[in-house]
């Protein structure tokens, strides 16, 4: 029993790494981008190609995993993510950040889809599993909240550099809870089915194309045909990949159950989340340190509200559920993200009490969505494709917070002249900015409205027709015998 509460605290190292990642990096932005003298096309990569490689690669490595072993993933993407976060001490360039970032994205999709399967297998009994993992989700849940906070503290002290080498130690700490407190996994506990080459590679090339495609317009100009081109090629391999996944023996991701209406409602409200949560983190950081010339401290502190919210906002998931039942509470909490969008976008130029606002309205709605929204995904899937489910969550919210990170820094690369890291701006510098955020924040508003409106339109079809969770096709039966 020791050796098991031993490996639980690994895992729970790793998820506090996954969540804490980004979050912790948003606040350093405006340094980084001045000592690295970034562009804000570079700043957008450097927090975007991790979740683009993550999101990209997640799918793929969960299967490898499921092949060769959890434990030996896991314990190899460790190795990675304390190589590629020492790494950054030796940054010098905005281009070298980018690519230890995407190393990290490498190791942060080999190790965060075992981590909850590899806690619910440590105990035997229902309560310790349930235990171990509202642990290991708690834990990174904190990281997320705190991780804003904490970096703006740190950069008052210390390096931006800090923010990243922390990933040291802590993969330190997860590598050997898990090397001593979990076995290695048997050989029938693995798969046997091949790997969907085909299917990962077509997978992970149109994630990577989607998310580089707005970029090229901004660097290449409209006139440029290399932009075209690349939105072009996401579009053919889009559909390449939906011909393999429904013509593949052992598919990389069965494609008959995204379709059914519970499981899409919840990747819906899902990315929704994720990409209002990115985007307006993004956003804000800028928009408080660049524009109203806080320092990164008081920057974390302005973003309190949103701590506050998601790590009280637990207590309140029961009461609402248990009041208004669960696809409700569902959709109230993803509009609730779509309006904190909506008041940023309109009002949040305006003074802190509507970025705040903002804030509280995001983080509400991403704390009910961060649980319905699985659970919705788990009711509509079969017993034994579950872990399947869980990986279409986490890739759905990580592949959407790259596009909310994508379209924020495009349209303020677009919209504003000169550097954006700049000490001092002029007036029509400022002016452009607040141009900028008006118009990503509407974009980021237009774009989670449209997937809340077919998430509500999906659950309501869950419950009204014979796909829902009791019909003909529920959780129970798989579509094409699979």
């Amino acid at each position: 029993m020791r050796e098991a509460w031993v490996a639980l605290a690994g895992l729970s190292a790793v998820f506090l790494f996954e969540m804490l990642d980004n979050s912790v990096l948003n606040v350093a932005l405006p340094t980084i981008g001045r000592d690295l003298s970034a562009s804000a096309t570079e700043l957008q990569w450097v927090t975007g190609v991790y979740a683009v490689v993550f999101g990209g690669l997640m799918p793929v490595l969960g299967a490898l995993a499921d092949r060769v072993g959890r434990r030996t993933v896991m314990l190899c993407g460790l190795v990675l993510l304390a190589a590629a976060s020492g790494a950054t001490a030796s940054v010098t360039t905005a281009g070298q950040l980018v690519a230890v970032r995407a190393a990290m994205g490498v190791a942060a999709a080999m190790t965060t889809p075992g981590s909850m399967a590899l806690a619910f297998r440590l105990f035997d009994d229902d309560g310790l599993r349930v235990r171990a993992t509202t642990l290991v989700s708690t834990v990174g849940l904190v990281g997320l909240a705190i991780g804003p906070t904490a970096g703006g503290f740190v950069l008052a002290t210390a390096p931006w550099q800090v923010l990243l080498l922390v990933n040291v130690p802590i993969a330190a700490l997860a590598f050997l809870g898990i090397r001593r407190g979990i076995r290695a996994d048997r050989p029938d506990e693995l798969h046997r089915d091949p790997v969907d080459g085909a299917g990962a590679l077509l997978g992970t090339a149109t994630t990577v194309l989607t998310l580089t495609a707005p970029t090229l317009f901004v660097e290449a100009g409209t006139a440029s045909p290399l932009p075209w081109l690349a939105t072009a090629g996401a579009a053919v391999l889009a559909v390449l990949f939906v011909r393999r996944e429904r013509s593949a023996r052992h598919p990389l991701l069965d494609l008959s159950l995204v379709a059914r209406p519970l499981v899409s409602s919840g990747l819906a409200f899902k990315a929704a989340a994720s990409l209002a949560t990115a985007g307006l983190g993004y956003l804000v950081t800028l928009q408080l340190q660049l524009d109203w010339g806080w320092t990164p401290a008081r920057a974390a502190l302005g973003l309190l509200p949103q701590v506050a919210v998601l790590i009280a906002g637990g207590a309140l998931i029961g009461p609402l559920v248990t009041r208004v039942g669960l696809g409700r509470a569902a959709w109230l909490s993803a509009l609730a993200v779509v309006c904190g969008l909506a008041v940023y976008a309109l009002l949040g130029r305006l003074g802190y009490v509507w970025v705040a606002l903002a804030l509280v309205l995001v983080a509400a709605g991403m704390r009910v969505v961060g649980v319905v929204a699985g659970t919705n995904v788990m009711r509509g899937l079969p017993p034994h494709r579950t872990t399947v489910g869980a990986a279409l969550v986490d890739t759905a919210g990580e592949v959407t917070t790259g596009i909310g990170i994508a379209v924020s820094g495009t349209i303020l690369a677009t919209v504003f002249t000169g550097g954006l890291a700049a000490r001092h701006w002029t007036a029509d510098q400022a002016a452009r900015f607040d141009e900028a955020v008006t118009w990503a924040g509407l974009a980021l508003t237009a774009l989670a409205g449209a997937l809340v409106g077919w998430g509500i339109a999906r659950a309501r079809r869950a419950a009204d027709g014979p796909d829902g969770p009791h019909g003909t096709d529920g959780p129970d039966r798989v579509a094409g015998g699979r």
